[in-house]
């Protein structure tokens, strides 16, 4: 009798163990549903499911220069500016690109800045088949998230099983310190050199 009812606590410890590991070690639904990165590096055209992006400069700095609703403003930042350049066009039919989020080299994610307000060369972009766009995504980290951070590009927010262009930036020149090695002290989003995509950070 006494073997019996040690035999059925095991089977149930047993169960109970099992029952909490595949709890626990089962993907969760975000994981499931999660956008399909296609991956790509710096200069590349990497090709999502509705549109194509080319990412092709990146430029540090301690503040941003900018102009809005007639008034020039200086906007600074506990961390660093980084604003990413890039070519955008549409594969079959017209789209918007509206997502840009900098994953950091430990997973960390920093989501396109609001400061800026409403700007035509920032997010959402209208992409059509066969025309180019310039867009812009800008965001505000900490120094330490640059070296091996990559970035994210996606139709939109929440896109789950969708494609999401994810973009290495190894490609942006960094120091021994891992942080950038040319940080402007100031860049301006409205000069002429703002608005051409092509060149080195």
């Amino acid at each position: 009798m006494r073997i019996r009812i040690l035999g059925n606590l095991v089977i149930l410890a047993s169960t109970v163990a099992l029952s909490y590991g595949m709890q626990v070690s089962k993907p969760h639904y975000a994981d499931l549903t999660a956008p399909i990165p296609v991956d790509g590096a710096m200069r590349d055209t990497v090709r999502a499911r509705s549109f194509d992006v080319r990412l092709d400069k990146v430029v540090f700095a301690r503040a941003l220069k900018t102009n809005q609703f007639g008034q020039e403003r200086s906007l600074t930042t506990s961390g660093l500016w980084a604003v990413v350049s890039t070519n955008l066009t549409a594969t079959a039919a017209s789209t918007t690109v509206a997502e840009g989020t900098w994953q950091g080299p430990t997973g960390l994610r920093y989501h396109q800045t609001e400061r800026l307000g409403y700007r035509q060369d920032m997010p959402p972009h209208g992409v059509d088949p066969g025309l180019e766009k310039r867009g812009l995504f800008v965001f505000e980290i900490p120094p330490d998230q640059i070296r091996g951070a990559s970035l994210l590009i996606a139709a939109r927010q929440f896109a789950p099983l969708d494609a999401q262009a994810r973009i290495s930036l190894d490609g942006v020149p960094t120091s021994a310190d891992g942080q950038p090695a040319d940080v402007l002290p100031e860049f301006d989003l409205d000069a002429p050199q703002a608005r051409t995509p092509q060149g080195k950070s």
